[in-house]
Formats: C-alpha cells, structure tokens, sequence
C-alpha cells in the first residue's frame, strides 16, 4: 500500500480529533477526503505530512514508517496546504530552484524545475514574479513546488478554492495527469470537485470514518429514490401521474412540467413515453436526476447533537 493508516488516534487536550482511523490507499488512486469543518481532515494531513505525530497507532507511506522515518518519507512526499505559502517577491524558476535544493542533489536541480514548469504548463508565465501571477497561476506553482521531487505521493488541500471556470478546469485536467501516476489526497469542500477527480471518496465525521468507497459505489449505495422530470407539449392531470406505476409523488413545477419520484427500483422513463403516446402528448425533455454527493455528505455528518 501506499499510505497505510492502522487505528489512529490523536488527541488534543481533550478533544479527540481522530478516533480509531484505519485506512488504506493503494498507488496510482486519487481519493476525495471530505469532512465537515472539525471533522480531522487537517489533522489526518498533518500526521501523513510528519508534522505531528498521532497519539496512538501507525502510518506508514510507501513501506516507511512516520514515526521512525520522518524524514525519509518527507523526501518521497508533495504537499500543497490550503492557503499556498509563496514568496511574492521571487520569481517562479527562483522559487522553484529554492525548493528543489531543499530535496534534489544540485546537479538535478535545474532539470527538474524544467520539468515540472513543463508539466504544470506555465509557459511565459515561468519568467514572472509571483506577485505578478494570477490566482490560477499561483495554484500551479503550488502543486510546481509540490511535483518538483518528484514524489510518490502528493496531498493537496483546497486546491482548486477561489479559481474562476478556466482556471478550474486546467487545474482538474492537471490532477487528472498527476492521478494517473501518483498516489493523490485531495482534501475539499466543492463536491463537485470530488465527482470530477476522484475516484474513491472518504468521509471523516467528528474523527470517525463514515464512509470509504468508490465515488459511484457511494452515490448508488446511498440512492433509494430517483427523481424524473418530464416536460410534455400541453399540460397533464396531476392524478393521472400519480395512478402511474411506482409513482410516489408528483410536483407541479409549470409551464407543463413535472417532477416525479418513484423508488430506485422504478424507471419511470419508459412508464412516462407510454404515458404520452396513450395520451397523444408529446415528451418534450425527459431528465432523471441522479442522487448529488452533497446531499449524500449531508446524511453521512449529521451532528449528533441533532439526531
């Protein structure tokens, strides 16, 4: 395994902040870790990083064990924390040569900064000041500083916080790159983000593991009801799309649209094009909305002062 996390606990004072976690990620996997706020999440990052040491139990990261090989693992480790800690005043090929030197022998170190100024696709942004950079450049050179060892595994908090469409959808593309050959921790509250880059989702709740599964195990597992809405050329009888099969609520939604629900059992596309052609109607849009990960995170960290 690549990170192997065996009954960890840590606990400040006393407050537990992670109670009894065990977890395993393979290489080449990026996996989702969600949680509400104080929920361990940067914790659990802080442990794998070796910048605090559990309270009890054992992590180990590609064989080497956090306790006594700290600096081992450190050597094989990337990370980007959320708020990017950048020097604003050097420029991009300096900060990365700065950082490189930290990890590389000097020969290599001016290869491996082309590399990755190549990797993350910086082009003539490499010869600028990092004040100059643009937020979504600034990321970049987040995960530059994090790729520029070369590490096997790579943790990245809120990487994508605060980046406009473009920018979103070139740092996506980037992790997808990074994912296929590196162990990925991708730590976020835009479950959006989870959906399009992950593909195995842990969510921690009060330092508990609620769940551990891949992304669309997860959404299925969780899914009991589906919802459809259907558009048809004039409007319907609400009574005659509640007698339906399997239908167990109708919602009126306008301009002769319709919101059905029925268990996950039912499909009720095929039940609704009968429906019309018995009717004379025409279906117009026809759209089954599938379970979102938001509201399955909202039933999975349920404070338990409320249930």
């Amino acid at each position: 395994m690549s990170v192997k996390i065996e009954k960890v606990t840590k606990i400040y004072g006393t407050q537990k902040a992670l109670d009894q976690l065990s977890l395993d990620i393979p290489s080449g996997e990026v996996v989702g870790l969600l949680g509400p706020n104080g929920a361990g999440k940067s914790t659990l990052m802080k442990i794998l990083s070796c910048y605090i040491a559990p309270s009890s139990g054992k992590v180990s990261i590609c064989g080497l064990d956090a306790k006594t090989q700290s600096l081992q693992i450190r050597k094989i480790l990337g990370y980007l924390p959320e708020h990017n800690p950048l020097y604003l005043e050097m420029y991009v090929r300096e900060y990365l040569r700065f950082v490189g030197e930290i990890y590389l022998e000097p020969t290599m170190v001016r290869s491996k900064v082309e590399e990755v100024i190549c990797l993350v696709n910086f082009g003539k942004e490499a010869d600028k000041k990092i004040g100059a950079l643009s937020k979504g450049y600034r990321q970049r050179l987040g995960i530059a500083q994090a790729l520029v060892h070369n590490p096997e595994v790579l943790i990245l908090d809120e990487p994508t916080s605060g980046l406009d469409p473009n920018q979103l959808e070139e740092i996506r593309h980037l992790i997808r790159q990074i994912g296929e050959q590196k162990t990925v921790i991708l730590s976020t509250h835009i479950m959006q983000e989870v959906e399009a880059l992950c593909g195995r989702v842990v969510v921690l709740h009060e330092g508990k593991m609620v769940a551990d599964a891949p992304t669309h195990e997860l959404l299925q597992a969780k899914r009991d009801k589906i919802k459809v809405k259907v558009e048809f050329d004039q409007a319907v009888l609400l009574e005659d799309l509640s007698a339906l099969q399997g239908v167990l609520e109708v919602v009126e939604l306008g301009n002769n649209q319709y919101q059905l629900l029925s268990h996950v059992s039912i499909d009720l596309r095929p039940i609704l094009f009968q429906y019309a052609v018995d009717k004379n109607l025409a279906v117009l849009t026809l759209q089954k909305e599938e379970e979102k990960l938001e509201s399955i995170f909202q039933q999975l960290t349920i404070p338990t002062n409320v249930l």
